[in-house]
């Protein structure tokens, strides 16, 4: 599990590096899940994502 973990947490870090905002970031990451959801506040489920690692935006940024 951790691996998995860790191979999504690059992936996570790639797009956040490419997108100009949390939220485009949240977008192109949660694209397929965000359908399905009533709330599509795809800024604050990445927020928290990258909080599980002790991560932020501003630092990912930097």
């Amino acid at each position: 599990m951790l691996i998995f973990d860790d191979d999504k947490l690059v992936e996570v870090i790639r797009a956040c590096r490419s997108s100009r905002s949390l939220s485009e970031a949240g977008r192109t990451l949660f694209a397929v899940s965000r359908s399905k959801r009533k709330s599509t506040n795809d800024a604050d489920r990445l927020r928290k994502y990258l909080a599980r690692f002790d991560l932020d935006w501003e630092g990912i940024q930097n």
